[in-house]
């Protein structure tokens, strides 16, 4: 019956059964253990290049600090209006990188483009009365549950490189975006230009665990010291990295993220027009937004279904998430509700 976010999934068996497994052993602490010295290995076979993995406690740890990395006090990063960057993690970016500005671009269904950034940005001269845009943050899956395609974010990694500006990869929901694509995870990423990739694990069955998967070596020392400065090197690395491990171990993470895209469809196919409810979002990912009828939401609560109202007070528009464990028979139900209770 709950439906807000996927954060309120429960961890995966494999992920339980890992920590598990390395509870018992002595470790050597601060990532010289045996787990977390397979992560760059594995992560590197998973993708197809070469790179360093760090994990964290949080998505918006990972966000914040990739992008410290990545931008001076005086610099900008070029975002969605929506992005989590901007709305949800409480200035985080803007505290780790000492001040640096977002700027905000609209753009349909949560997307950017380059055309979108060119004409939110014709005003900015960037001289020495402004600050200087040094960064490009994309979210995939993005906001609103849609999918950029491979050849769009290529497109925004090469008009952001045409521009000297990194690119910063919100992966909060990549594996729910891959699993949608069926490509190879390095074309989603480093190979459309990917300097930094915020991997998500914890909405998608992890425990505790995220992690920064770090394209270019020049960064790797700079991310690591601010990691620590962070708080977010943990001693007890070896439980962090064992969930990891395990989401990536036999294909584990894109299994969960095509169980929650598939639970998505069949709501969105539902509880579409023929319920007498309009889809707001192309329906790509594990979240399908939906315009209610006046008074629906309350209605849906009423029954015990719980999710997050959306856009304006009163606009009756509603965000519904499909987690990796929700049983088929709960989103059978929830759509059975909202053509019920449509008016």
């Amino acid at each position: 019956m709950i439906f807000q976010s996927d954060n309120s999934a429960a961890a995966c068996p494999e992920v339980l059964a890992a920590v598990t497994a390395a509870a018992p052993a002595t470790a050597a602490g601060y990532d010289a253990d045996d787990h977390s010295r397979q992560l760059d290995g594995v992560f590197s076979a998973v993708f197809g290049r070469a790179c360093t993995v760090l994990t964290v406690g949080t998505g918006t740890a990972a966000n914040a600090l990739a992008l410290a990395a990545l931008v001076p006090p005086y610099g900008a990063i070029v975002c969605h209006e929506d992005a989590h960057i901007h709305v949800d993690e409480c200035g985080a970016p803007e505290f780790f990188t000492g001040g640096a500005k977002l700027m905000l671009v609209p753009g349909a269904h949560g997307k950017l483009t380059p055309a979108g950034i060119e004409a939110a940005l014709a005003s900015h001269r960037g001289d020495v009365h402004q600050v200087q845009v040094r960064a490009l943050s994309i979210t995939q899956s993005t906001e609103t549950g849609t999918v950029y395609t491979v050849e769009e974010l290529a497109a925004l990694g090469a008009h952001a490189r045409a521009r000297g500006w990194r690119v910063h990869l919100d992966g909060a929901r990549f594996a729910n975006a891959v699993a949608h694509l069926g490509c190879h995870p390095g074309d989603a990423s480093w190979r459309a230009g990917v300097d930094i990739l915020s991997f998500g694990a914890i909405k998608n069955g992890g425990l505790s665990a995220e992690a920064m998967v770090i394209f270019d070596p020049a960064l790797v020392e700079d991310i690591r010291l601010r990691r620590k400065r962070a708080g977010q090197m943990p001693s007890k690395g070896r439980f962090n990295a064992a969930q990891l491990l395990a989401m990536l171990e036999g294909g584990v993470w894109l299994r969960n993220a095509a169980a929650a895209n598939a639970g998505a469809a069949r709501l969105a196919a539902v509880a579409g027009p023929d319920a007498g409810v309009r889809l707001l979002h192309p329906v790509e990912a594990n979240e399908v937004f939906l315009a209610l009828a006046p008074g629906q939401p309350e209605a849906l609560r009423a029954l015990g279904y719980g999710f997050y109202d959306w856009g304006a007070a009163g606009s009756n528009e509603a965000r519904f998430v499909v987690a990796w464990d929700t049983p088929a028979a709960a989103v059978t139900a929830l759509a059975e509700a909202i053509a019920a209770t449509s008016g």
